[in-house]
């Protein structure tokens, strides 16, 4: 929802305005706020209805995480099964 929000006041401007339009919004603090209400919305989505998603959650993301850290070592594999076979 706040993605349309954003889009909807994005798509009348120029892109020239579009760095003094987005500068105010994205500092350090406004970061931070929009973390701790997000945490906040999960705590009470999840946490404190004792719903089992966040372990879905964690342990798709651990799955998801494990996969992006051995991709480049699988690449590097891929490529050197691919040159050995060539020759």
């Amino acid at each position: 929802m706040a993605m349309r929000k954003l889009y909807s006041e994005i798509k009348g401007l120029k892109v020239r305005e579009l760095p003094s339009y987005l500068k105010p919004r994205l500092t350090i603090e406004k970061v931070k706020e929009a973390i701790n209400k997000g945490m906040d919305n999960y705590h009470k989505k999840y946490i404190l209805t004792s719903s089992p998603d966040p372990i879905y959650h964690v342990c798709f993301g651990g799955m998801i995480f494990s996969y992006l850290v051995a991709l480049p070592e699988e690449r590097r594999h891929l490529a050197h099964a691919q040159e050995h076979a060539a020759h």
